[in-house]
């Protein structure tokens, strides 16, 4: 084999890395510049990690997974969730897993598949996808806890391994419980470092350095334990010094209920907040830079007629390593929004997430919008109902043609679409195709056609005893393809 075939592996290894692993073999080539983009191919393994759902003996959790049809897919593959740190049949943790029956078993590319666990006892859970199963393969885990700490509905896209994550918005107050949940896929131990950053700056957390999460188990770690220091909001950064995990916060409230905070994309200086539900009655906005230079924020909504700058809150000023956390208020004014911050001179680089919350007195409830990756080529997100599932799209750099694909039910039913076109700065909460003869849970894929770049956000909503139970899930790229040079391919322009 000689060295430019060597180095052609190498790198489509290094571009696959994130989600799994794309074949050498391309289409039949054709015209004269071929050769001078990459091809996009499938990926070929997908990995993807799941907390533990809740420590409440009343927690309810589904569990839900979706594959798109792709065309160019393997023809055959497989896929399984299974549980994190399953014993050996000594009994001992060991990084060899007895066989046990999978929480689902996906059947085929374009409907859904549903689990069920119930308790406070579920583990951590550990999924793979090969062949047709993985590109943009999708699981969502969605918890009903009826009463306590945390009450209402919880829910979390599950998410690929990766070795760096930044959560701005979680908490080390009286009222909160916050837990920053470690999950390690991999054969061998991961050593991370926890670090806080609150409104003053870093927390010393000697306990948070130098953690250790075996292989094929997961870790809760309770973030009050790091620091006796009680902080409104804190900035959680996840640095995993060896192997890799991934990472979620699950932030709980006494009184106001709790879901998870999923981790910011990374810091850049503009950010997408997406899908704010429109009847919000309070929103908290919550940043931090990493860098040593301040960062100036010029902050708007993009509202279904524009984008507008909020009374009082035209911007944003946030101290280098320091988190700054600012109320916002009902933002929205019972319309569609999505926050969009932009540097008002130098751009600084930048994390971001909100608190949301529904309901007055005490039926609130709470759940977090971090800032995301726009759609890109496709993103999905599942579990929506027939009732209770809201799909926001924001262009807000310029107007989009968007596809929107209502799939399957996971009991039957026939897949739908939808175009829209979403004017530029402006939130649109679209009415969704919903497919014919539905039963059960569907998925939906949305696939920019034309136009600027486009975020999403999911929101699914279900009351019980009049509190507005919710939960908010972005939709960034589901990253099911990748870019892979052809073999006369000058390597050259991967560089551009």
């Amino acid at each position: 084999m000689n060295r430019t075939t060597v180095s052609l592996i190498a790198c489509a290894a290094a571009l696959a890395a994130v989600t799994g692993f794309a074949t050498l073999t391309t289409p039949d080539a054709s015209g004269p510049d071929t050769a001078k983009a990459a091809a996009e191919l499938p990926v070929e393994r997908t990995s993807l990690l799941c907390p533990s759902p809740s420590t409440s003996d009343l927690a309810e959790t589904s569990y839900t997974s979706f594959t798109p049809v792709t065309k160019g897919a393997a023809s055959d593959g497989e896929a399984e969730l299974v549980a994190a740190a399953q014993e050996s049949e000594g009994g001992e943790k060991s990084g060899k897993k007895k066989a046990e029956k999978p929480v689902l078993t996906p059947k085929e590319p374009g409907a859904p598949v549903t689990g069920d666990t119930s308790g406070g006892d579920s583990p951590a859970l550990i999924g793979t996808a090969e062949g047709k199963f993985a590109p943009g393969w999708t699981v969502q885990e969605t918890t009903e806890v009826a009463a306590g700490t945390g009450r209402g509905l919880q829910g979390v896209n599950c998410t690929p391994a990766d070795t760096e994550f930044w959560f701005p918005g979680a908490s080390t107050a009286a009222d909160r419980t916050d837990y920053v949940h470690l999950t390690n896929p991999d054969d061998s131990a991961a050593v991370v470092d926890i670090e806080l950053y609150g409104k003053d700056g870093f927390l010393e957390a000697p306990t948070g350095e130098d953690i250790t999460v075996p292989p094929h188990s997961s870790e809760p770690i309770l973030l009050s334990t790091l620091v006796s220091a009680e902080q409104t909001d804190v900035t959680v950064h996840v640095n995993v010094r060896s192997g890799r995990v991934g990472a979620a916060v699950q932030a709980l409230d006494d009184k106001i209920g709790g879901d998870w905070l999923a981790a910011s994309t990374d810091p850049a200086g503009s950010l997408v907040l997406p899908g704010i539900p429109k009847d919000a009655t309070e929103v908290r906005l919550v940043a931090f830079t990493p860098g040593d230079a301040d960062a100036d924020l010029k902050v708007r909504l993009a509202s279904p007629s524009g984008l507008i700058t909020p009374a009082g809150n035209e911007t944003l000023h946030v101290k280098a390593g320091m988190t700054t956390g600012v109320d916002l208020g009902d933002v929205t004014r019972g319309e569609a929004g999505s926050l969009v911050l932009t540097p008002t001179d130098q751009s600084v680089p930048v994390v971001a997430a909100v608190r949301v919350t529904r309901g007055k007195g005490a039926k609130k409830e709470t759940a977090f919008i971090p800032a995301t990756r726009a759609v890109g080529t496709r993103a999905t997100v599942a579990d929506n109902t027939a009732k209770g599932a809201t799909l926001s799209l924001v262009a807000p750099s310029g107007s989009a043609v968007v596809k929107v694909t209502a799939s399957a039910g996971s009991g039957g039913g026939t897949a739908a679409s939808k175009t829209y076109t979403i004017k530029g700065g402006t939130t649109q909460d679209v009415e969704l195709p919903v497919p014919s003869g539905l039963k059960g849970t569907y998925a939906l894929t949305v696939e920019p056609v034309s136009g600027g770049p486009v975020y999403a956000a999911r929101t699914l909503k279900a009351t019980e005893d009049g509190v507005p139970g919710f939960t908010v899930q972005t939709l960034p790229d589901d990253r099911g393809m990748v870019a892979v040079p052809e073999a006369d391919q000058d390597l050259s322009v991967l560089q551009k």
